[in-house]
């Protein structure tokens, strides 16, 4: 990104960025709250719910993979799967062409759950997106996707795909 934005340099103050920093504070708690509400009926937590978003996302796709889009420990991660799959939420299946790999489905009770989840989410986006005004969607995700680190940015552009 070069600074520009239709010619004009943008030049923002401390204040200016700390406001924005808290926005985003206040702006995830109020993001997360929704789905916390109905992770805690359940006794999951936000990994748990990160999981079955990106494996829902992506259906099939390998422990590895969600491992590097999670940006967690193997541990912390087969902690929550485990969780997922003994409670019916999660299939994890041998692949075909190797068999150390597991790929990883969400179950009609974690497309369920899911849906709940992101519903909740999308909700919460669309009134805020509404409230802001047509033009703050497009510039709202540039800002998000100029934040996230390239290894990141590269998973997100892959599943926008």
């Amino acid at each position: 990104m070069d600074g520009q934005s239709g010619g004009k340099l943008l030049f923002l103050t401390d204040e200016q960025l700390r406001q924005g920093i808290e926005a985003m504070f206040f702006a995830y708690r109020g993001f997360t709250s929704d789905p916390d509400r109905i992770l805690d009926e359940h006794e999951y937590g936000r990994a748990h719910h990160r999981a079955l978003h990106f494996i829902n996302r992506s259906p099939g796709t390998t422990v590895n993979n969600l491992l590097s889009i999670l940006g967690v420990t193997k541990q912390s991660l087969n902690r929550v799967l485990r969780t997922l799959v003994a409670d019916g939420l999660v299939e994890a299946r041998v692949g075909e062409k190797d068999r150390r790999e597991r790929h990883l489905y969400l179950t009609d009770t974690g497309l369920s759950l899911e849906s709940k989840l992101s519903d909740a989410q999308q909700t919460r986006m669309r009134q805020a997106y509404r409230m802001a005004g047509a033009e703050a969607v497009d510039g709202f995700r540039r800002v998000l996707e100029a934040m996230m680190d390239p290894d990141i940015r590269r998973h997100y552009a892959q599943l926008a795909e």
